[in-house]
């Protein structure tokens, strides 16, 4: 593929070019069709490619082309999701994903939610957990009668220290506060450390407070870490909190007839998280939010006269608004099933397994080139690493270097800290969710890491 990933020059040259391009936006005078042949001429070369071999940074994976042309479709007809008679036969086949998924991950069909994405997911899925945890514990229901003053400060929320910043921030949105999520201490591999998880949870009962979740991870965003599900569910149960799976990354794996048992435990969670446009190469947004129980989200259900009353309901005329947090909402259901009906459970096999091997290679080669080092073995597609600094502060140094890469359009390379953070802990991260990446390639990508690197390499002044 000629040409790099993203536009040269950085962010405040790129921004000076797109104002004086597309700026007003609203002109007094329309431009008619020149202003959109003009955008579709320049957007493309001055936008991020995630089908780019070089953009490796991100679970950012480059669309399938099925999905695309589905999407494209859902556009033109412009169905909603509010009600079924903005919608009738996409209502139907979203009701169809969700059964599937849900099927897949839970061993029988449950109830679900396509939603935005991991953050909206978790989001739903702790408020599932939380008034569950206020009507056990206080019985009350939250969603008539709020938070009761007593249950204040003392909801608890277990998860990893590297779990994904929406569990906190969903736990501050439903008024439990961040100080409700207790970072749980995971282990070298970057897995939540199951016995330190059981000793939270006996401190919190000893205290008197109430567990609301247990929110494991199937993925971290930058190891690729997958938690010891069966034992977070057994502590869960004992403590009858709600078990949560924030598949978002590795719930992709539910689609591989391969790797499917790397999840075993998932099926005991009352509800998991999986974006389908991360591991599932569907255009953004796809995210799903499934559930167990089949019942699981009725209490978000709403009746309103204008979309669905129960007269309507009763000659047939489903409501849907129980089926999300969300009121208008497009049918991002329709290219999950397109994509999966042309693939099928065989074709997403070959997929998944191209992005594990590329991801062997990519770890050997770095651990075999000694200006390299690996920070530890990939257990899904990402790879941490750095390069070894020989004059230059070894942060300062990887960082740099990451950023003349973004800022000469030549690759997108992720980067993030060990758990602990603090000086020595910059780590460069390549995620892999190309399929047709060759060797050549990634070893190419090494080379231009490795370059920009060298020229960073010099005595901080």
């Amino acid at each position: 593929m000629s040409g790099g990933p993203l536009p040269a020059g950085g962010p405040a040259a790129l921004e000076a070019e797109v104002r004086a391009a597309f700026t007003p936006v609203l002109p007094p005078m329309g431009l008619g069709a020149w202003s959109l042949d003009v955008l579709i001429g320049y957007l493309p070369t001055h936008t991020v490619r995630p089908a780019h071999p070089y953009a490796a940074a991100h679970l950012h994976c480059p669309p399938d082309p099925v999905a695309v042309e589905a999407d494209q479709l859902v556009a033109a007809l412009n169905p909603s999701q509010d009600s079924w008679d903005q919608s009738a036969a996409a209502s139907v086949i979203e009701a169809c994903v969700i059964e599937e998924y849900s099927a897949l991950a839970f061993g029988a069909p449950g109830s679900g939610s396509i939603t935005s994405g991991g953050t909206e997911s978790n989001h739903f899925a702790l408020l599932l957990a939380r008034d569950a945890a206020l009507a056990r514990a206080y019985a009350v229901d939250p969603a008539e009668t709020g938070i009761p003053a007593a249950a204040a400060g003392r909801l608890r929320i277990l998860t990893s220290e590297v779990a994904h910043f929406s569990v906190a921030r969903a736990a501050a949105q439903l008024g439990l506060g961040e100080r409700a999520v207790i970072p749980v201490p995971v282990q070298e591999d970057h897995r939540l450390d199951a016995a330190a998880l059981s000793q939270a949870a006996k401190r919190i009962a000893a205290d008197g407070d109430t567990l609301v979740a247990v929110v494991a991870t199937a993925g971290t965003t930058d190891a690729g870490a997958i938690d010891p599900l069966t034992e977070c569910a057994s502590v869960a149960r004992k403590h009858d909190a709600w078990f949560h799976v924030d598949a978002a990354y590795g719930g992709g794996l539910l689609l591989s007839n391969v790797r499917r048992s790397m999840l075993a435990g998932i099926e005991l969670a009352d509800s998991a998280t999986v974006d389908l446009h991360k591991f599932g190469w569907q255009p953004i947004p796809a995210g799903l939010l499934l559930t167990r129980d089949p019942q699981a989200l009725a209490p978000i259900s709403r009746r309103v006269a204008y979309l669905s009353d129960l007269d309507d309901e009763a000659a047939g005329y489903p409501n849907l608004l129980g089926r999300s947090l969300r009121t208008t909402r497009r049918p991002d259901a329709v290219k999950i099933l397109a994509a999966g009906r042309h693939h099928g459970l065989d074709g997403f096999t070959q997929m998944i397994e191209s992005c594990f091997a590329q991801t062997a290679h990519v770890a050997a080669a770095i651990e075999a080139r000694p200006e390299f080092e690996l920070a530890l073995r990939p257990a899904l597609t990402t790879v941490l690493f750095r390069y070894r600094a020989r004059n230059g502060d070894p942060d300062r140094v990887n960082a740099e270097a990451r950023r003349a890469l973004l800022a000469a359009g030549s690759a997108v390379v992720g980067r993030t800290a060990l758990p602990g953070g603090g000086p020595g802990s910059l780590r460069l991260k390549f995620t892999l969710l190309r399929p047709e990446t060759t060797n050549a390639e990634l070893d190419a990508l090494l080379d231009l890491v490795a370059a920009a690197a060298h020229a960073c390499d010099v005595p901080s002044s």
